[in-house]
């Protein structure tokens, strides 16, 4: 809060026009009630530090938050004015964030914490302000794969024992959320990624034109792209990443330590503004898909948008002759329960990177993730939207295997799988 009691010359270049509006406010405050007073120049003290925030995101789905928080002018409400910038590849998003060119970004949540760790990148200090959706991505194989009778995990494993030639998957960034489905995946059906397949890193725009030309057999990747596979007859979903983890965390609103540190004030607005939008995607079909045209546009996405509305509202088909709708379709608000940075959620990524030898030794997962997940900045940014918090700052899961994750024991969880690296 502001010092009442500051002289006019104790700040630096007071300008004659400064002055006279400072004494035009204190006179105004001289009639309004001290509560009222004290309360806004509290409110004067909390003003953004920076009036533009430049957002980094990937062409997928899950930037709708991000994107609808600018375009229904959310950000407006909160002193800020959000300006979306279409990026190439999670590594350039990588780049940018580190080296300050982005204020912060939709992002990978396992590729925040490999920069942490200094994985998968130089090492930075990184904050997660918030969880933008849940659910939502997808395991696509070629028609080469049914034709060889390869049509999920069971029979991808079968196909592979064989050996008749070597396999490759892509995903989107090696320490990434499409790398730990992908892999977590495999290894339940008895296949270990790391030396019964290649995989290859490519972003999620390129996965349709590459699986095209034959570059890879499967890829995990976000939507819209495993329907536009379906779509485009060149692949099928064998699994969604909801039938791995259901309301699995996925993008994160990511940023550098340093920058929230500077920056308080405009991360909370950032948080508080992207709540509204999220909030309003999912309160109606009519949203989704006013959501899905506007995503759907070549500044953005650049595709159809019925490729994007149909999963957008759970509306699948699989490629394969199968449709169902399903209710842990990509969620982006869920009463808050989507948004807050869970501790767990963090350190699930830690045991996945450590299983898979990203990480050559257990790290202190708890501490590392409440450095990490910004809960105080999420906490100030709810409040300010009017978004009620979970009861713990800890949640739990059962994967598609069976087991059970809550974040009790991430060391015991990381070594007791009997697939790893």
């Amino acid at each position: 809060m502001e010092d009442h009691n500051l002289k006019p010359e104790s700040k630096p270049s007071f300008s004659r026009r400064e002055f006279v509006s400072a004494a035009l406010g204190a006179s105004l405050m001289s009639i309004v009630s001290p509560g009222l007073r004290s309360g806004a120049w509290a409110a004067g003290s909390d003003a953004p530090e920076k009036k533009e925030v430049k957002i980094g995101f990937i062409p997928l789905t899950d930037c709708a938050s991000v994107v609808m928080a600018s375009v229904m002018k959310f950000d407006e409400k909160y002193g800020i004015k959000i300006i979306p910038t279409k990026e190439a590849s999670w590594a350039s998003v990588r780049d940018k964030l580190v080296n300050g060119e982005l204020d912060a970004a939709h992002v990978l949540y396992g590729l925040v914490y490999g920069v942490q760790m200094g994985v998968g990148g130089p090492k930075k200090d990184m904050a997660n302000l918030m969880t933008l959706n849940n659910n939502g991505q997808a395991i696509t194989l070629s028609n080469q794969m049914r034709d060889r009778g390869a049509t999920d995990g069971a029979s991808l494993a079968k196909l592979i024992a064989k050996k008749e030639k070597e396999y490759t998957f892509a995903q989107t960034f090696p320490t990434g959320t499409h790398a730990m489905w992908l892999y977590y995946w495999m290894a339940a059906n008895g296949i270990n990624p790391m030396r019964d397949v290649k995989t290859i890193t490519v972003p999620p725009p390129q996965m349709v034109a590459n699986m095209r030309v034959g570059n890879m057999d499967g890829f995990c990747v976000g939507e819209p792209w495993n329907n536009r596979a379906i779509i485009d007859s060149i692949g099928f979903t064998a699994v969604t990443s909801q039938d791995i983890w259901v309301d699995h965390p996925e993008k994160i609103l990511g940023t550098t330590a340093d920058w929230v540190k500077n920056n308080p004030n405009t991360a909370r607005a950032m948080v508080a503004a992207i709540l509204d939008a999220s909030k309003w995607i999912d309160a109606s079909i009519a949203n989704k898909q006013k959501t899905a045209e506007t995503i759907a546009q070549k500044a953005f996405v650049n595709t159809d948008t019925e490729v994007i509305v149909a999963r957008m509202l759970g509306r699948y088909q699989n490629g394969l002759g199968k449709s169902w709708d399903d209710r842990n379709h990509m969620k982006f608000f869920n009463d808050g329960l989507v948004n807050f940075p869970y501790l767990s959620d963090g350190m699930w990524f830690m045991t996945q990177h450590k299983r898979w030898g990203l990480l050559k030794s257990h790290p202190d997962y708890l501490a590392v993730a409440r450095q990490v997940n910004r809960i105080d900045v999420y906490k100030q940014g709810a409040a300010a939207a009017g978004v009620t918090l979970p009861k713990s700052d800890m949640r739990s899961g059962k994967l598609i295997d069976g087991i059970v994750w809550d974040g009790k024991d991430p060391a015991k969880y990381a070594d007791g799988f009997k697939i790893k690296a």
